[in-house]
């Protein structure tokens, strides 16, 4: 599990490759005090395993799911990218729940300045994911735990702050980019809990989702409504 704060932006120093899945050479400092082979590491928001440490950073290994469904296949090599190991259970709790699994990518529509801050405007690429995006609520940006500030029909903003800008690749970033996106896990939880069991297989999953489906009446009979 992660939190959203940057520790640090590492550089791309090689990419090995072939078809779909990628072997990641990521030089590093900051991250390397304590990280040790099979640790999890957000790389630009997607968790990785770290396979091997040298003294200037680490490898990671890229399956095609993850290549498929996220911007790692976009890194190139001298890019820049956003660190963070997984929180320490004596750590404070800075940012929000993150867990390192991608739900899909946006694109950049624009970068305006606001003052001290930036707003980005980012467009879903998947429009089925917009109903996590909550005014006000957490979302993660290529790995950074960030509020958002409002809603379109299809797009939502994020204000970023000068040390937020300075410390992570977002400084780098353009209109027409690409970036990760991963919903808050609390919102996808209660969606999925709400939708269980609403279309069953079989005569078997049928039965069961009738005992297990969250209805209204059941969130009313139990205080929560």
């Amino acid at each position: 599990m992660f939190t959203g704060l940057i520790e640090e932006v590492g550089v791309l120093r090689s990419v090995s490759s072939g078809g779909e899945m990628m072997v990641l050479h990521i030089n590093a400092s900051v991250i390397m005090d304590d990280l040790k082979i099979g640790d999890s590491v957000s790389v630009n928001g997607v968790c990785l395993t770290a396979t091997s440490i040298s003294d200037h950073g680490f490898t990671a290994d890229v399956m095609p799911q993850t290549y498929r469904n996220s911007t790692l296949k976009e890194l190139r090599v001298g890019g820049r990218i956003n660190l963070e190991r997984a929180m320490s259970a004596r750590g404070r709790f800075g940012g929000h729940i993150v867990q390192g699994h991608v739900d899909g990518t946006g694109t950049i529509k624009s970068v305006k300045r606001d003052q001290n801050a930036v707003v980005f405007e980012i467009a879903l690429g998947r429009a089925s994911l917009f109903k996590f995006i909550i005014p006000k609520g957490s979302i993660t940006i290529d790995g950074i735990s960030l509020t958002v500030a409002g809603t379109a029909a299809s797009s939502f903003t994020v204000s970023i702050i000068p040390h937020t800008l300075g410390e992570t690749v977002l400084a780098d970033k353009r209109a027409g980019d690409h970036v990760n996106i991963e919903c808050d896990v609390l919102g996808k939880y209660v969606d999925h809990l709400l939708r269980y069991g609403s279309s069953p297989q079989n005569a078997a999953d049928e039965e069961e989702a009738e005992g297990s489906r969250i209805s209204s009446e059941f969130l009313a009979a139990n205080g929560f409504l």
